[in-house]
């Protein structure tokens, strides 16, 4: 059983990787999901890299499981570099459940061959180490991570907004009172702070118009409405050229898109949307 658990079963992980490797390198994969796709653009650097990486750990298991059947002392670094990898792994796996619709389907099945190798080695470490696997899981979730995915798919007019903001109210409000069909997204999206936190944005509504490959940006409740005051004037009086010049001229206004601030601007009955 030692001989399966700590040589035989990271040989078949370093094998699994290996050819997964080979794929890569040859422009393929044994992973074709979307979820695979995905998991690769979550890294700063080619996923083949990751592959050594992955490799390289399960070859130096697979020779610390081997060296601990003949010397006892090899046995503490077969478990530590077997523990690192599964924290590492966890790690790995947590973040793409969150921020991908689908996780890496190969990334599983290395992260299941892991808690094989733990399990059949020592299940006694497995079991203590379960809450600190759960941990990871759960620490992961609490943090406010973007999702790989557009929040903007179609051609459109989407507000970001939040609920208690009263000038994201008066401009939800006038689209209303003048039939304007529109799109809310919550601030509390994470994709959508992240979105208005890139353009230098610390308040709400936004207001996103997208009409192919070209998206409109305008901020504040009175420069939102000021625009379509000017569009919705006879053609002889004001053009759309007109009204994205009133954007600029429109004094700014709106609630803090911040967690760490205080609403200002005659915001104080909204607390204030987090955005951090």
């Amino acid at each position: 059983m030692r001989i399966f658990s700590r040589v035989i079963l990271p040989m078949l992980l370093l094998i699994y990787i290996g050819v997964d490797t080979y794929a890569k390198l040859h422009h393929t994969s044994i992973c074709g999901t979307e979820g695979c796709e995905l998991a690769g653009e979550l890294l700063k650097f080619n996923s083949v890299y990751l592959n050594f990486f992955g490799a390289s750990g399960a070859l130096l298991i697979a020779i610390f499981g081997w060296l601990s059947l003949r010397k006892s002392s090899f046995e503490k670094l077969f478990f530590v570099t077997l523990y690192a990898a599964i924290a590492f792994e966890s790690i790995m796996i947590s973040y793409q459940i969150i921020a991908n619709p689908e996780p890496c389907i190969f990334c599983l099945g290395v992260y299941s061959s892991l808690l094989l190798i733990a399990l059949f080695s020592n299940w006694r470490y497995l079991v203590y180490a379960i809450p600190a696997i759960a941990a990871i899981f759960v620490s992961m979730n609490m943090l406010a991570m973007t999702q790989n995915k557009a929040i903007m798919t179609t051609d459109g007019t989407y507000l970001i907004h939040s609920e208690t903001c009263p000038h994201c109210k008066k401009v939800k409000a006038y689209f209303k009172e003048h039939d304007i069909a529109y799109k809310g997204i919550s601030v509390f999206d994470t994709n959508a702070r992240f979105f208005i936190k890139q353009l230098d944005i610390n308040s709400i509504p936004v207001l996103v118009i997208k009409k192919g490959n070209l998206s409109k940006i305008i901020k504040g409740d009175k420069a939102i409405i000021e625009y379509y005051n000017l569009l919705s004037k006879p053609k002889e009086q004001a053009d759309e050229q007109k009204a994205e010049e009133s954007i600029y001229k429109a004094p700014d206004s709106g609630c803090s898109a911040s967690v760490t601030q205080e609403s200002e601007g005659g915001c104080e009955d909204s607390g204030g949307v987090p955005l951090n």
